[in-house]
């Protein structure tokens, strides 16, 4: 028996309950910071006297930077091993968001919080925990814990949005982002329980074992792989521009403070729902399908903004039904990407897929700043909304939900 097949009898504490529950902490430890980001852009500008564009443009490379070492922390974690990338991440997290307290300038806010944050993230988040799902747990528990998963990351955003201002106004912004910058420490030690063997889990269909270069120029000559990619873009324009930007639109439109930390509150809880439901239907229906109807669903959100004139009522519906769709999109996705190509390279590939959402994220945060500060309101980043949520349902009708064969080993002459 492998290593690949049987876990070694000094692992057998590593029970499903265990990979999952600790999964599930990391999850929401890694995004619960994270998701109240936002949170801070105002305190951090006027403290530095900067336009509310300029810290946009951090959370912004956080972002992307998440998503460029998101394909390279899942092939490190595919070929040698994800303990110390766990390790690694935590630590590059919580220096990246100390650094939000210190008196940079615009360029090393930048590059020091910018790109710690986003590659510390890359090495903890949920995608490398769902990576280790797959290869860790069996088939039939595979679809619920992504959901699982997802929604632990959720009830991180349902615990930290409420806790951010109370801490805010207890310690003061300072002092709330360098706790927050200590949380990251805890996912060391529970990353034992995730920790997989160099080279672990299966490929998909048949022949000879691929490289990961043969892997990556296989899934990029796949039309569906290409698809789901593209639609991810979409997820993480959304999930970036909301969370950086919505407290602020609501204060724009004279909407009471409180109001901002329950709605990302509430976002939060009813992802715990979305997720979760997404994770059960997932092994139930087609995934594309589910995919396609979550993003016309997003879109028909956020025209109620526009449909309803402002109140606290319509900026914590819009939340809870955002809320509902927020990471459901993750479980059929994730799903998607084990079912076309196995989890030998699953935690490279959905990075890949990943790294989509996070340029979208990009887009996102940084967008609307700009275009905040150049048309004074954020109404452009709404439409652009709606208008991506079609195009990403659109490409995901044609995706083949079916394994993708390796090709089969030339004969030797």
């Amino acid at each position: 028996m492998t290593a690949t097949t049987t876990p070694h009898q000094s692992d057998s504490w590593r029970t499903p309950f265990v990979i999952i529950l600790c999964g599930c902490l990391i999850g929401l430890l890694s995004f619960g910071p994270r998701s109240v980001v936002g949170m801070f852009l105002m305190p951090v500008s006027t403290e530095n006297g900067w336009t509310r564009d300029i810290l946009s443009l951090t959370i912004a490379i956080q972002n992307l930077m998440w998503g460029v070492g998101q394909p390279f922390a899942g092939a490190i974690a595919d070929r040698f091993g994800t303990l110390r990338v766990f390790w690694a991440g935590a630590i590059m997290y919580g220096l990246g968001l100390a650094c939000m307290v210190l008196p940079l300038p615009p360029l090393a806010m930048h590059v020091l919080s910018g790109t710690l944050v986003g590659l510390g993230l890359a090495g903890v988040s949920f995608n490398l925990v769902l990576a280790c799902f797959a290869k860790l747990l069996p088939e039939s528990r595979r679809a619920s814990a992504m959901g699982m998963g997802t929604a632990a990351s959720s009830f991180g955003q349902f615990v930290f949005a409420p806790l951010t201002p109370f801490l805010m106004d207890l310690v003061g912004w300072k002092a709330a982002l360098l706790i927050f910058s200590c949380v990251p420490v805890l996912i060391i030690p529970l990353a034992f329980a995730l920790a997989t063997r160099p080279s672990s889990g299966v490929g998909q269909g048949t022949g000879a074992e691929m490289s990961i270069a043969a892997t990556l120029k296989q899934a990029f000559a796949h039309p569906s792989y290409v698809y789901l990619v593209i639609g991810f873009f979409t997820c993480g324009f959304q999930l970036a521009f909301i969370t950086t930007h919505y407290p602020t639109y609501l204060k724009d439109l004279n909407i009471e403070a409180w109001v901002a930390g329950v709605a990302l509150a509430l976002i939060g809880l009813f992802n715990i729902v979305g997720s979760l439901g997404a994770g059960w239907l997932s092994a139930r229906m087609s995934k594309r399908w589910l995919l396609v109807w979550i993003y016309f669903s997003r879109g028909a959100a956020v025209i109620l903004l526009f449909v309803f004139p402002p109140s606290t009522a319509l900026a914590l519906v819009f939340a809870a039904l955002m809320g509902l769709l927020w990471l459901s999109t993750v479980p059929p996705t994730s799903g998607l990407v084990a079912l076309m190509f196995g989890t030998r390279y699953m935690a490279m590939l959905y990075g890949f897929v990943f790294f989509s959402h996070q340029v979208g994220g990009f887009l996102g945060a940084w967008l609307g700043g700009v275009m905040y500060e150049r048309t004074g309101s954020y109404e452009v980043m709404w439409y652009l909304s709606i208008l991506f949520c079609i195009g990403s349902g659109l490409i995901n009708i044609p995706i083949k939900e079916r394994p993708v064969a390796q090709p089969a080993p030339v004969p030797a002459e």
